[in-house]
This record gives C-alpha cells, sequence and structure tokens, in this order.
C-alpha cells in the first residue's frame, strides 16, 4: 500500500511545493533571527512581493513575530520546525540517498543536511549543526579531538556548545598551519572548539608545509613533539575535504607544483595530499602533524564538506579513506555524487 506522502506526491503535488517553500522560510528565519524583509528575501532568491505574502500567512498563523529590529519564530515557530525537520528527509529521499551513498562510497556512515552549501552560508551552519550532533553521540569519557582547518571546520566550531562538555574533551590541531588566514587556521578554530564547549586545546605553531630539514628539526622541539604526541593518540578526528585547485592558491603553492597538480588532474585535497578522480596521490605536501596512514588508527574519523562543487573532491578523497569514516555533506554534494 502507497504510503500518504506518495500519494500527496502524485495527487497534491503543489502542497508539497508550498511546503517545502515555507519550511524552507521558517529556516532561514531560524537561522538569520532578526532578520529584515529585504535582507531574507535576497537570501531566499524570493521577489519581496512573494515573500510578503508568505511572510503574512506565517504570521497568521502564529509561527512567526515581526518588530522593528525584523523577523522572528514564535516558540510555536520553532517547535513546528522541529516537527518538520523528519518530514521534509523524508519528502526528499534524504534517508536512501544516506543508505545508498554509504553503500557506494563503502564507508560507516553518510549524514546529508537538506540544501547545498554553495549556494547558501545557511547550509553551512547545518553541517555544523549535524556535526556536533554525531560528535555528541560518540564522545566517550576522555577525548582527544584532532581538528584541521577550513571555511567548514570553523563552522563547526560555531555550532558547539557546552552540552557537549558532560565528556572530558581536549581539542588539538591536527597539522601545522602558520601562514593561512588566520580565521582558518586549525589553531584558532581548535581554541574557538574549546571556548564553545568550556574544554581545553594546545597550539601547534609550525608552517603548513616546511622543507624536509626543517621538518626534521622542529618534530624534535620538545613542546612541538608533546602535542604531536597528542595527535597521534586522538580518538577522534574532524577534517575537511578541499577542492585540489582551491586549496593549492590558498597555501600560494610555487608554479612547479601548481602546474604538477594541473597534469595530475588532482581535484581533491586532505591533510596536505592531492588526489585525482580515481583517488590516486597526485602530491603530498610535507606537513606536521597527522598523516594519511595515521588514521586508520583513530577511531572516529568525521569528513565534512558539502557544495556541488565539492563533489568530485569527496569521491577522489573517500577512495583512500579509512571506511571508518563518517561523511557529513549536503543535498548537493550527494545527488552529484549518486549521479556520478
Amino acid at each position: 500500500m502507497q504510503s500518504f506522502i506518495d500519494i500527496q506526491k502524485r495527487l497534491l503535488p503543489d502542497l508539497l511545493q508550498i511546503l517545502q517553500k515555507r519550511h524552507t522560510i521558517l529556516r532561514y528565519i531560524g537561522y538569520m533571527q532578526p532578520v529584515g524583509r529585504r535582507s531574507l528575501a535576497v537570501s531566499l532568491g524570493l521577489t519581496e512581493r512573494i515573500l510578503r505574502s508568505e511572510v503574512d500567512f506565517l504570521k497568521e498563523q502564529n509561527l512567526i513575530h515581526t518588530n522593528n529590529v525584523g523577523m522572528s519564530l514564535t516558540s510555536e515557530g520553532k517547535n513546528l520546525l522541529e516537527d518538520l525537520e523528519g518530514l521534509m528527509r523524508e519528502l526528499k529521499g534524504i534517508d536512501v540517498m544516506e543508505l545508498e551513498l554509504k553503500h557506494r562510497l563503502g564507508i560507516k556512515k553518510v549524514i546529508i543536511v537538506p540544501g547545498d552549501s554553495d549556494e547558501s552560508s545557511l547550509v553551512k551552519g547545518e553541517l555544523g549543526k549535524a556535526t556536533a550532533s554525531c560528535m555528541k553521540k560518540l564522545l566517550g569519557g576522555k577525548n582527544i579531538i584532532a581538528v584541521t582547518g577550513g571555511s567548514t571546520m570553523a563552522a563547526v566550531a560555531e555550532r558547539l556548545s557546552p552540552d557537549l562538555t558532560q565528556k572530558e574533551l581536549l581539542f588539538v590541531p591536527a597539522r601545522g598551519g602558520v601562514g593561512e588566514d588566520v580565521h582558518n587556521q586549525a589553531n584558532t578554530i581548535c581554541s574557538n572548539m574549546a571556548h564553545n564547549t568550556d574544554s581545553r586545546h594546545r597550539v601547534l605553531y609550525v608552517p603548513g608545509q616546511v622543507s624536509s630539514e626543517i621538518y626534521e628539526s622542529l618534530i624534535k622541539e620538545p613542546d612541538i613533539h608533546e602535542v604531536l604526541t597528542l595527535i597521534q593518540s586522538a580518538s577522534m578526528v574532524l577534517h575537511g575535504i578541499g577542492d585540489a585547485i582551491t586549496m593549492a592558491e590558498r597555501r600560494k603553492t610555487n608554479p612547479d607544483t601548481k602546474m604538477k597538480l594541473e597534469e595530475g588532474k588532482a581535484v581533491g585535497e586532505a591533510f596536505g595530499y592531492y588526489f585525482n578522480e580515481e583517488g590516486e596521490i597526485v602530491h603530498k605536501v610535507l606537513t606536521i602533524g597527522l598523516q594519511l596512514e595515521d588514521l586508520e588508527h583513530i577511531p572516529n574519523v568525521i569528513a565534512v564538506a558539502g557544495g556541488i562543487s565539492k563533489a568530485k573532491a569527496i569521491k577522489a578523497y573517500l577512495k583512500q579513506a579509512p571506511k571508518s569514516t563518517i561523511l557529513i555533506t549536503d543535498e548537493g554534494a550527494a545527488k552529484t555524487l549518486l549521479k556520478g
């Protein structure tokens, strides 16, 4: 017997479209509140005229309230938004996509959030929220959590909260990164994660890439050696997956190496390793910190990356990733991965 949702999809498709639109508006208001109508219209890609009628309806239902600062969710609106999450996942077939992608990629688990983070910063925030929820389920008594840099990890840091500190947490940078954008450095992100969870962190003040001579010298320094020992003892790793050329430009990679990446058709990057679409390592940056082979010995490895633009990078990296990996991604990347 067909489910009610299947019947509704066939007989009342317009109803589902309206439901999805109003759910999206509520999500954006919840994320941006208090928010003005013009800012909300721009974020949603709607005209102010269309948005006005939807806002009027939501106000009539006591789901939002407005004042001179902007629009916010009422308590009823917050409760309804939470209740809608499971329904919207079923409507979009997200649970089915998660299972199919898990089997295709050959990893432990896939978690998908609605939307495309290439199109909306809200979705990147949802990736952070999903990561925080996943962490909470996996954390034990004492935890050393190794964290890489990047804007996605910065979004995860924003969504962590003190309720994680029922456990003992120590955040450590997975690798060096001095010289990169300070806001997206692993040291900064570890500091933010520790602050938001009322826990501790350590720093690793070394360059993101070094020569072999400097590498051998630095790892013998007592402070650096101590942090490296902690990193090797990590019970959890949180990391992003980057587009190869974007990451090379961010690191101010020399022209010869960039040419090597282009000739090798590199599409993805993680932990200083660059991969082509077959998952083969095209180039490796000598970095101080966690190496790809170290991941096999770490119980919980969580990779977080989203957006259609990251699909090739995700697929390439996961051909090398440990099978214990949990991927947290969005609809944009997931649908592209399933097509390909």
